[in-house]
């Protein structure tokens, strides 16, 4: 099989970059970031504060600086910024070459805010403003939480000329409104004379997890009805994501804007490793390959992909009206989107607060071990 024919070259060929969702301190010296690079079309990293628990807790990657950390009595939350945006200022520099290559689209590497302030407006733009002072390098991206106080945030970070990753993103009218505040955002930036070319953004719709939480209600009814609809729900509401990006962005509102150099913000999807062992393990790759989208992938799923993925074209634009039924079926068998979305939003922020209190916790016994 030539590079040419791989399912990832294919992938990238029909306007899908490949994205990595890890990063760690092992990978960053090692060379395995590079190698994903050079041989899996890999154009992009994201992040979140269970990938940094998992990298730290495990090895001796980090054990230098966290003497050197301990050894300055570095308070904890500092110790953890420090940390976590090496790695991202690390990344972003190996990631270089990519950015430039594709003229910013690319070569993006994101770093979360810090998870507790997901329903704190003025605290979450505060650090995305300090992330991004920190981190210091064009082609990083910051990550905020698709939460109703999220949205102002996120309009306040483009109005700054910073790049954001919206993330959490699992309903329909949520994504709308992630948009509306990137178009917020780019409408005041150009207000105040930035160039809009600079400013790039992605909105992280979550797949798997709607599947899951769907999936559990429909095996719980139990009906013949019901057990048709598994698997289906998240890649038509995915599906019906793409329809509205198309409108949004091809509207006089953005178009105006484009004018000016802004760029559409891409669907980017999210929670693409499959949860259920009954479903194929690239289902979330495959059935949702469209041009100008991300696809965020776990190593496993990359793995996967790469092996023994079927790209076959464009799977997404089109099907608005076959996933719409899809959410319609659903409703008629008494499952409410709405309240699963909304519940799987509850969650996400929950998760990922557990893994901050994981991550401070592994860096405090770490601190502590270097100072015994």
């Amino acid at each position: 099989m030539t590079d040419a024919t791989t399912p990832l070259a294919q992938l990238s060929a029909h306007g899908v970059s490949v994205w990595l969702d890890d990063l760690s301190r092992e990978r960053l010296t090692n060379g395995s970031l590079e190698a994903l690079i050079d041989t899996d079309h890999v154009v992009g990293v994201t992040t979140n504060p269970t990938i940094f628990a998992g990298a730290l807790s495990k090895g001796s990657a980090y054990d230098a600086q966290v003497a050197e950390l301990a050894a300055a009595d570095t308070d904890l939350e500092k110790a953890v910024t420090t940390i976590t945006t090496d790695d991202v200022r690390a990344a972003c520099d190996v990631m270089a070459p990519v950015f430039e290559a594709s003229a910013g689209q690319d070569g993006r590497v994101s770093i979360e805010v810090d998870p507790r302030l997901a329903r704190d407006t003025a605290g979450t733009i505060a650090q995305a403003r300090e992330l991004w002072r920190i981190v210091d390098r064009p082609n990083a991206m910051i990550k905020i939480p698709a939460t109703e106080q999220g949205l102002p945030a996120i309009a306040d970070a483009i109005a700054d000329g910073i790049s954001v990753n919206v993330t959490l993103i699992f309903s329909l009218d949520r994504y709308r409104a992630v948009a509306a505040a990137y178009l917020d955002g780019l409408e005041c930036a150009q207000e105040k004379g930035i160039d809009l070319s600079t400013i790039r953004s992605v909105a992280s719709f979550f797949v798997s997890r709607v599947d899951g939480e769907i999936d559990k209600r429909l095996d719980a009814l139990g009906t013949s009805e019901a057990t048709a609809l598994r698997g289906r729900t998240a890649i038509a509401n995915a599906r019906l994501a793409y329809a509205a990006f198309e409108e949004i962005f091809d509207a006089p509102r953005f178009t105006e804007l484009a004018a000016a150099g802004a760029h559409r913000q891409r669907p980017l999807w999210a929670s693409t490793g499959v949860k259920d062992e009954a479903y194929r393990d690239t289902m979330y790759v495959e059935e949702l390959v469209a041009d100008d989208t991300v696809n965020t992938m776990p190593e496993k799923t990359l793995r996967a992909t790469a092996d023994h993925g079927e790209v076959t074209g464009d799977t997404v634009s089109g099907r608005a009206e076959e996933s719409q039924r899809v959410l319609e079926e659903l409703a008629a068998v008494g499952i409410d989107i709405d309240e699963v979305t909304d519940k799987l939003e509850q969650e996400g922020v929950h998760k990922f607060e557990v893994s901050w209190d994981e991550l401070l916790q592994t860096v405090r016994s770490a601190l502590d071990a270097a100072k015994a």
